[in-house]
């Protein structure tokens, strides 16, 4: 069994951002020599999230305000009054949406739909130099 590895970082801003890393993500594999295994995404922090979606910029705006929506900015949250930074909502958010992905990889290539993209969102109110973890392993 092989493992590859690779660290993609971002720079992000005092919103919620999103981050296509669909093409970044395939290169990687697609050099790695391993045509049959499984790949992990991971974004280490506690508020920020890795998920799956079709990457346009209507159904992105959909998705980051159904997530305002969902899990509000402007509430009180315990954690603000805790540290006073302001960004319980960021850690509530990716609690919800979860840090890493599973993806299977056949014939040297993701395992992914037609219009589905692998995006990093970033919740935090104020701008982050954001790492995201890619761990391949497989024959």
């Amino acid at each position: 069994m092989l493992m590859k590895k690779k660290v993609l970082t971002f720079q992000s801003s005092s919103k919620t951002d999103v981050f296509d890393l669909t093409s970044d993500v395939r290169e990687f594999v697609r050099a790695s020599g391993i045509s049959e295994g499984q790949l992990i995404v991971f974004v280490p922090g506690s508020t920020a999230a890795v998920t799956t979606i079709e990457y346009e910029t209507g159904v992105v705006e959909d998705l980051v305000h159904a997530i305002d929506r969902l899990i509000p900015s402007d509430i009180p949250y315990k954690h603000n009054l805790r540290w006073g930074d302001g960004n319980g909502y960021s850690h509530v958010r990716a609690a919800f949406l979860k840090p890493s992905l599973s993806i299977p990889v056949w014939d040297g290539d993701m395992i992914l739909g037609t219009w589905q993209q692998i995006v990093l969102l970033d919740f935090d109110n104020k701008p982050r130099k954001r790492s995201v973890v890619l761990h391949l392993m497989g024959a």
